[in-house]
């Protein structure tokens, strides 16, 4: 039998101590770094951008510079294949450096402006030659 006033009750609640920060808190937090983080890569991007611009314009400023330095290239090339071609012809009589290799009558460049001359509206009929 129970005894009088019956039995204790039985302590089945988990006694359990709150343990960190509530979910706000957490929510808030989190919200607060990607906030920075996007701030933080937007401040790049922008510097980003001004670093490309930088950079085109310096390319752009740049082209003369490079063309010449590629034109002077250009030139001391063909300057140097000439004076081969001059040094391996030398025992040749009759050889232009630089001339064409095979004899024309006429400069071949301008053929169709010969084959058209009457077509281009020239009362003369005179033929010019570049």
């Amino acid at each position: 039998m129970p005894p009088p006033g019956g039995y204790e009750a039985i302590k089945y609640k988990r006694n359990l101590p709150v343990r960190g920060v509530g979910g706000a808190v957490v929510f808030s937090t989190v919200a607060a770094i990607c906030a920075f983080g996007f701030w933080r890569v937007g401040k790049g991007n922008v510097e980003k951008r001004e670093l490309k611009r930088e950079q085109a314009w310096s390319r752009i400023n740049l082209v003369p510079l490079l063309l010449a330095e590629q034109d002077r290239d250009a030139y001391r090339r063909q300057q140097a294949a000439l004076a081969r071609e001059k040094e391996i012809m030398k025992d040749y009589p009759g050889w232009e450096v630089n001339g064409a290799v095979i004899a024309f009558e006429r400069n071949p460049s301008n053929i169709w402006k010969e084959a058209f001359a009457d077509i281009s509206g020239d009362p003369t009929g005179r033929k010019e030659y570049i």
